[in-house]
């Protein structure tokens, strides 16, 4: 039976993705064709409305299909009307319908982080370029020493969607460990946490650097599972154990909208102090989860 119910989902997801996918197209293609940058920005304001309408009705199945069993928490003072920085743990795709559920119309139209490969995906990643998320390549430390050149191809990516962040309310959204967490991946790179991978500071940094004096805060969300192994079809199946999401409301201390974090290595490492200590508070807040369930 949860095989059943998670192919009847993969084809409720699928048929919405189709249905809004027709006006994102359209939408596209005038945006392509169109000329003129106040112009593209209205064209970027109707593709913004078809993926939250995408959003929304993925929203309204799952909650009366699959009747997922989630606990949420968060400020109530958020408004589509500000600026945000979201920063939460990885743990599954899930990840991101369980922030839409949390936070869909609350904040503004979230922009991802995404990995390139992302771009490849029929529909969804056409998407991703038309909204101008920000596409992050994420090259090795030996590609970069092989050509320098390599490493400021991501701050680039970010450089521009905070630029066009200055323009309208936005929410930018940070899986910082930069992939899934695992505990295998957590063994490769000797993570100091139990239940995370180490935080990747610069995506992070560079943006409260830009656009820091814009934002009305950051949110920190802390996404769990009673499942020690999540996975989205497991979700989709509807037999996905109880999840939790937390989000805390956090000042943006002035000294991060003062400098520079790829040129002054003391902001940097003040930087790095920062987030791992967050990152420790995260990684205690999980363990105490984890023992309660």
């Amino acid at each position: 039976m949860s095989t059943a119910k998670g192919i009847v989902s993969l084809l409720l997801l699928t048929l919405t993705t189709l249905f809004w996918g027709v006006p994102l197209i359209l939408l596209t293609l005038l945006k392509v064709i169109t000329p003129g940058h106040r112009q593209k920005q209205w064209i970027l304001k109707g593709l913004c409305s078809v993926a939250l309408n995408w959003v929304g009705a993925n929203l309204w199945w799952m909650r009366r299909w699959l009747k997922p069993e989630v606990s949420i928490t968060t400020p109530a003072s958020l408004s589509p009307q500000q600026w945000w920085l979201v920063i939460s743990n990885h743990r599954s795709w899930t990840d991101i319908f369980i922030l839409f559920m949390a936070l869909h119309r609350r904040i503004p139209m979230p922009r991802f982080f995404l990995k390139q490969q992302l771009i490849w995906i029929p529909i969804v990643g056409l998407a991703f370029w038309a909204l101008e998320f920000p596409f992050m390549r994420r090259f090795s430390r030996e590609q970069i020493a092989q050509n320098p050149k390599l490493a400021s191809v991501d701050r680039a990516a970010t450089e521009r969607i905070c630029r066009q962040a200055r323009n309208a309310p936005i929410a930018i959204f940070n899986f910082v460990e930069g992939t899934r967490f695992t505990v295998a991946k957590r063994e490769m790179q000797h993570s100091p946490f139990q239940h995370l991978l180490k935080p990747k500071a610069g995506g992070v940094s560079q943006v409260l650097s830009l656009l820091g004096d814009k934002l009305d805060g950051i949110l920190d969300v802390t996404i769990s599972y009673q499942n020690p192994s999540p996975t989205f079809w497991g979700f989709l199946c509807g037999k996905e154990a109880p999840i939790t999401l937390e989000a805390r409301q956090l000042a943006i201390p002035q000294w991060m909208n003062e400098a520079n974090y790829h040129e002054e290595q003391q902001h940097k490492e003040r930087f790095h102090a920062w987030i791992n200590s967050l990152w420790h508070e995260k990684d205690a807040l999980l363990a105490k989860r984890t023992d309660h369930d």
